[in-house]
């Protein structure tokens, strides 16, 4: 078991982190992260993610955010458009095949359920 803590997310230091050329649609998108804490069963991830502009596919886990800086545009395949900017919270559920495209560098806290 950890002790509570608390992390300043604007100033938190991220790695980066690989993406894969075949999900990049346009532009030159770079990713960077930080894992700040893993459920004792590694399923669970708390973390701060960050992408700068550019446009990005993915499959989604299941998914709890909080953008804290920047703005994107989420397409959902058969599903609904999120626009996200600070202070959203967004859910993305697990298969979810995504677009997003990303304006301004978008840096966000999570919660996702493996």
């Amino acid at each position: 078991m950890t002790h509570s803590f608390a992390l300043h997310i604007a100033d938190a230091v991220l790695e980066p982190e690989p993406l894969d050329p075949a999900r990049i649609v346009s532009g030159t998108p770079e990713v960077s992260g930080k894992v700040v804490e893993r459920s004792a069963d590694g399923r669970q991830l708390r973390g701060i993610w960050q992408i700068t502009p550019g446009v990005v596919t993915d499959t989604e886990a299941d998914e709890l955010f909080v953008v804290i800086s920047g703005s994107a545009t989420i397409e959902v395949a058969d599903g609904p458009t999120l626009r996200v900017g600070p202070g959203d919270l967004a859910v993305l559920r697990a298969g979810d095949r995504t677009t997003w495209t990303v304006h301004e560098t978008l840096r966000k806290a999570y919660v996702i359920r493996l």
